[in-house]
């Protein structure tokens, strides 16, 4: 059955011998300032504690299991079955494992990557010139998130072109090469713009194509003048 909040919390506080300005006084170790009179409130049930208040209360109280102690018996507890001289020894045997070292919980090491640092270009792709890939063109930029390996550079998407696998914006990482396979998305240059596009070859021509529909394929005819600056880096499927 469940219980009252409030009454398993002045249950406690007695139980601990300790007063509602106790309890105030021991919140504020958890930056919760309180009044007692906040503490009298949540024991009568005319308020009750916010979530975090209410996890501050029980380690103040020492309340360990607290399914048990609000809403009733917890059918998570391995030791709900057990008498309380069962309880006692399992406790007892916990103690002994403890003890002995070996079953010692290792805690998870977190490695922090140094920053990756890319050079990124500062116009985005679907304009610029022929000049786009000169140094002066780029910034630096570190990079504490990954990065796909190959990847030489990023650039910003400008447009909704290639929408919906890529959105106006977003950053995305090129690989350079001169040379692609039809189907490809890659960086290109095509009569004084920069394209980020699939690169598309058929007995008609070749093409670079739009994802999102609305956008015709643009036809590189051997008049124009065109560069493939590089291919899309990505990272390895997994």
């Amino acid at each position: 059955m469940e219980k009252k909040l409030g009454e398993v919390i002045a249950f406690h506080r007695r139980k601990m011998k300790l007063s509602q300005i106790d309890v105030a006084t021991r919140l504020a170790d958890y930056d919760i300032n309180v009044k007692n009179a906040a503490v009298s409130a949540w024991e009568k049930g005319y308020t009750t504690p916010t979530a975090d208040t209410l996890l501050a209360l029980c380690q103040i109280l020492e309340i360990s299991d607290i399914y048990a102690e609000f809403i009733g018996n917890n059918p998570y507890n391995p030791l709900n079955d057990l008498n309380e001289e069962g309880v006692q020894k399992a406790l007892d045997y916990i103690e002994l494992l403890k003890k002995s070292g070996d079953y010692e919980k290792k805690e998870a090491e977190i490695f922090t990557l140094p920053p990756r640092i890319m050079k990124v270009a500062l116009v985005p792709a679907s304009a610029g010139d022929g000049n786009y890939l000169d140094e002066e063109n780029f910034d630096e930029v570190e990079f504490y998130e990954p990065v796909p390996e190959k990847a030489d550079f990023g650039v910003y998407l400008g447009g909704d072109s290639m929408e919906p696998r890529f959105t106006d914006g977003e950053l995305v990482w090129i690989e350079k090469t001169e040379y692609l396979e039809s189907g490809d998305i890659g960086l290109f240059f095509l009569e004084g713009m920069t394209y980020f596009k699939k690169f598309v070859q058929t007995e008609a021509g070749t093409f670079l194509v739009s994802l999102n529909p609305k956008y015709q394929p643009l036809q590189v005819q051997e008049s124009h003048t065109f560069k493939i600056f590089g291919k899309l880096a990505e990272f390895p499927p997994k």
